[in-house]
């Protein structure tokens, strides 16, 4: 059950009245009721869709059993794109539910925070890879696409960027320092069109 944010004071005062004291906190005590609940439910039905690889339990030093959900990470960032218009990136392993009062879906793997930028001879694709090491990476690319994949039990990231122009593969670069991996390419050369004069016979 979700209630909008005016539906919880006119649900739980607006027929009080507020003349008298203990029925003011009597609304207080109800409505804190009511949203404990309902995060106790929220918060089952979040662990029915986390993936069981996401789900923690374990004992600590003085017997306590204790259960770990996580991480769960949703985020984005917005860049203007070389013709002016705004490019969104959507990072972390939470997807919003796209139609408007749907759950959002919950994945294994994390999309990580990257970044693309472009000068007149270089595209530079750079990703936040943290709590990984570099032989745990893999990258595939192609003239339009970065594939980047990390092979880390319990830091899965996966992403797939397309470039904003195509490049030379031969001429990729990689540096992976202090969980920050860059990859740069020049731009593909485009070759000059031929002309010829053409007689006619």
């Amino acid at each position: 059950m979700s209630i909008e944010p005016f539906d919880w004071f006119n649900r739980f005062f607006g027929n009080r009245p507020f003349g008298r004291r203990n029925s003011l906190f009597e609304g207080f005590d109800e409505m804190r009721r009511e949203m404990e609940r309902e995060f106790e439910e929220n918060l089952k039905d979040i662990e029915n869709k986390v993936p069981k690889d996401l789900i923690r339990e374990y004992e600590t030093q003085d017997g306590a059993k204790v259960r770990e959900i996580g991480p769960l990470v949703y985020g984005s960032t917005t860049t203007i794109g070389p013709d002016g218009k705004p490019i969104v990136r959507e990072f972390g392993n939470v997807k919003p539910g796209m139609s408007a009062g749907a759950r959002p879906s919950i994945l294994t793997e994390r999309q990580p925070l990257s970044d693309v930028s472009t000068t007149d001879k270089e595209v530079k694709v750079t990703i936040e890879l943290p709590g990984v090491s570099k032989e745990q990476i893999r990258i595939d690319a192609n003239e339009n696409q970065v594939d980047i994949k990390t092979d880390d039990a319990k830091r899965r990231y996966h992403e797939v960027i397309d470039l904003p122009a195509e490049v030379d593969i031969e001429s990729v670069k990689s540096t992976f320092t202090n969980g920050l991996l860059e990859i740069s390419f020049n731009k593909k050369s485009v070759a000059k069109a031929k002309s010829k004069s053409i007689k006619i016979d």
